[in-house]
């Protein structure tokens, strides 16, 4: 909406009032890098889901023509590991799983928007499937 506000100001300003002048660039420029770091932060919902059998992850954009949802379900003794990644203000949660050929399959998860308590609480319930699965392997 930022970026349709910007576009609607310099137009009325450029072509109608003339009021800002050469500053008016900026009703432009401004909502337009504040766009693409909403973009580069990630996906803003994130869903997780331990319950029963089967774990859940869903993650998608409240804006929906930004990048394509993601939503994966498989079983809990699939997981092998997990690593969150934070690099300034953008976390990824990167789950490795095993698969049928004995190989791993690691998929990705944007996390920024979520809470410290959030990641914490992401954190524990992870670390318990996974503390789960080695006892069952060793």
């Amino acid at each position: 909406m930022m970026v349709i506000f910007g576009i609607t100001a310099f137009l009325l300003n450029e072509y109608r009032f003339h009021a800002v002048g050469k500053a008016g660039y900026l009703l432009l420029i401004v909502p337009t890098i504040m766009l693409v770091v909403f973009h580069l932060n990630g996906r803003q919902i994130f869903e997780y889901d331990s319950d029963g059998e089967a774990l859940n992850f869903k993650n998608r954009n409240i804006i929906p023509f930004l990048d394509r949802p993601l939503h994966d379900e498989f079983p809990k003794y699939k997981l092998i590991k997990y690593e969150i990644v934070s690099i300034f203000f953008i976390k990824r949660l990167y789950i490795t799983l095993s698969s049928k050929n004995n190989s791993s399959i690691i998929l990705k998860y944007e996390i920024s928007y979520l809470t410290g308590k959030e990641v914490n609480d992401l954190k524990l319930s992870l670390n318990k499937v996974v503390k789960a699965n080695k006892e069952k392997n060793d």
